[in-house]
């Protein structure tokens, strides 16, 4: 559980790219700041989805995450305000390469995120941190700064290839660096009912990790698709597809978990 007036760190996390990894951090974001919670999405990834997803392009501004890792820039002058209510985005691109690179000789390298975060977490109830595709120390930053990890999963053949790195990594993390950080949760994204090999990932998963997977699950959805290329989250898109239900519902699940 967070601490009273702070915000609770989420890592969302998963090296295999393709998995529906930002599309869940900017939506779970989006449904959450429609429940009326505070909210902000760090967008750690140097690809910038998250941030472009949001219809900020990181390139127009004069600061951004890079700036904050190594510049010495505090968060709360490079966190935007979105479009959507209650979410606020710290920003990044392709420039963020180059944070990890000087990260490398940086003193306690791992705790960077941790100390910039430090200085915002009053403002928010929920941050989610948006890891790139990879177990570098972008990853290894955020995971050290989460209290809990979310991990999306495709629904597809390859669905646990690499997972059982990553959670060695987590447990790594946990053991040097983050003592209190856990798994938050598994979730099931690309879901087809109409695919019998769907059925199959999800009973393995479930073997492999029981009620660590949520029940809310992500369907293969053409809505979730084209809305990054508008700037614009499921809930501002199509309100009505199935991929904005899915995302609130697992807000829902989300915020139930958090008082259990």
């Amino acid at each position: 559980m967070k601490q009273k007036n702070k915000a609770k760190i989420i890592a969302i996390a998963n090296q295999k790219g393709g998995v529906g990894k930002t599309t869940s951090a900017v939506n779970l974001a989006a449904a959450l700041a429609k429940k009326r919670k505070r909210v902000l999405l760090v967008d750690s990834d140097p690809q910038g989805n998250a941030s472009s997803g949001l219809g900020v392009h990181a390139r127009s501004l004069d600061r951004h995450l890079y700036h904050s890792y190594t510049g010495g820039v505090p968060l709360s002058e490079i966190v935007v305000k979105t479009k959507v209510n209650n979410l606020s985005l710290a920003p990044s691109n392709i420039d963020l390469v180059a944070a990890e690179i000087e990260l490398i000789s940086m003193e306690m390298r791992e705790f960077n995120l941790q100390k910039m975060l430090k200085t915002v977490s009053d403002d928010f109830d929920y941050v989610l941190i948006d890891c790139p595709p990879s177990l570098g120390l972008l990853t290894v930053n955020g995971l050290t700064a989460a209290h809990s990890v979310l991990i999306p999963l495709q629904c597809e053949y390859y669905a646990l290839e690499g997972l059982d790195q990553l959670v060695k990594t987590i447990r790594s993390v946990k053991k040097v660096f983050n003592k209190e950080l856990f798994i938050e949760g598994l979730l099931l994204t690309m879901y087809d009912k109409r695919n019998k090999l769907t059925y199959q990932v999800a009973d393995e998963v479930a073997k492999h990790f029981g009620n660590q997977v949520f029940k809310t699950v992500i369907p293969r959805n053409v809505r979730l698709s084209e809305c990054p290329s508008h700037g614009q989250t499921i809930l501002e898109y199509d309100i009505r597809s199935s991929g904005a239900t899915a995302y609130m519902d697992l807000a829902s699940e989300f915020l139930k978990q958090q008082r259990s």
